[in-house]
């Protein structure tokens, strides 16, 4: 469990680093957590362990790293099915995981790539050519 979850934060960490920056990414995470933990706190009165919800966050927003602002790719559809569906499914058996994390995780990260991450943290240095991210 914990290779996959370092694995998917270093396929997709750096990738999303470029597109958005580090400042951006940082409070990606912290948005992601603060949301994530007290809606678990709140809504389920439960404690949480680990930074899967990061992971989540990092996945949904990963699919949506190629879309023009405003749109949901097809991709994007195709990794929320896969990945939040299977977490929905597996949280209809109690267990040690939280999949509501898991599921607020990814729901944050769908919301950041549908807006194009938190602009006023964005360094400027990133513009949009073809569909591929370059530096300025």
């Amino acid at each position: 469990m914990w290779a996959s979850l370092t694995q998917a934060v270093l396929a997709t960490g750096p990738m999303l680093e470029d597109k958005y920056g580090s400042r951006a990414l940082v409070f990606m995470s912290a948005v992601t957590v603060v949301i994530t933990g007290l809606l678990s706190v709140t809504v389920l009165n439960v404690g949480l362990l680990g930074a899967s919800g990061i992971v989540f966050c990092f996945i949904m927003l990963s699919a949506d790293a190629g879309a023009r602002q405003g749109t949901i790719p097809v991709t994007t559809i195709a990794v929320a099915c896969l990945f939040i569906g299977r977490e929905v499914y597996q949280g209809l058996w109690e267990d040690q995981v939280s999949q509501f994390a898991h599921i607020m995780g990814g729901v944050c990260g769908a919301l950041f790539g549908y807006f194009d991450g938190p602009q006023f943290l964005m360094n400027g240095s990133h513009t949009a050519t073809a569909g591929v991210w370059r530096r300025k």
